[in-house]
């Protein structure tokens, strides 16, 4: 695309997203420079969200025992130049290599944790369920939803959640750095029931725990596809 070397080439598949309302001030520190905070209805939002890696390659080579693995992470939504994208503040893979390689070559903020992922499904119904522990700090979440899934329409707030062109982060030097984003629109399976616990201080500090034991705002749980994530600088 337009000369770009492609990154990353993957399946990101059976995403869910709970998403929070929260306030400007907690997301602020963590903006990287010229961009915004990207608000749905006013409100700037922070979303936890886990899903399966499969058959990833990484500037079009697999990795032996690297190819699939479940991720979670903690990102919010920005604007670059009126280009809608999302920030990481934490990403957690369940190899130590990758985590490693991710900060020293990429200064993305990924840790490896023991990580565990089930997906279930059949006819009428789907089911994802997904836990991590590091060192006593836990996260879990189970959705079940109808294995029915449609294209929320462009001004829903599953598509707000779920649908950007960019990944923005800084560089080890603090420069902004982007990449840009490729996949088809994602469906979502409509949500039956969860089940979602966190220790939001263990897992990712003293300043989100004022989230402990809250519900989400909103929860999406979507499809996914094939993508391919090309580095713009």
């Amino acid at each position: 695309m337009n000369g770009k070397k492609v990154y990353l080439q993957a399946q990101w598949k059976h995403l869910v997203l709970a998403n929070y309302a929260v306030p400007d001030s907690v997301l602020e520190p963590y903006l990287p420079d010229n961009c915004e905070l990207d608000k749905y209805e006013g409100s700037a939002y922070l979303s936890l969200v886990a899903f399966q890696f499969k058959e990833t390659k990484v500037y079009g080579l697999k990795w032996p025992g690297y190819t699939n693995f479940p991720e979670y992470n903690l990102r919010f939504y920005i604007k670059l130049n009126g280009v809608r994208g999302v920030c990481f503040i934490r990403e957690y893979v369940p190899s130590k290599l990758i985590a490693w390689i991710a900060r020293s070559v990429y200064n993305e903020p990924y840790k490896a944790a023991n990580l565990q992922d089930i997906v279930e499904s059949n006819a009428e119904t789907i089911a994802a369920q997904y836990s991590l522990n590091d060192q006593g700090a836990t996260f879990n979440v189970v959705v079940k939803g109808n294995n029915s899934p449609y294209e929320p329409p462009s001004d829903s707030i599953e598509h707000f959640f779920k649908e950007h062109e960019l990944g923005v982060g800084r560089s080890k030097s603090g420069e902004t750095v982007t990449y840009n984003v490729h996949h088809p629109i994602w469906r979502v399976y409509p949500i039956q029931e969860y089940a979602l616990s966190i220790d939001w201080e263990r897992v990712y500090g003293q300043q989100f725990s004022f989230l402990q034991g809250r519900e989400p705002n909103s929860l999406c749980f979507a499809e996914g596809s094939e993508i391919t994530v090309f580095k713009q600088n």
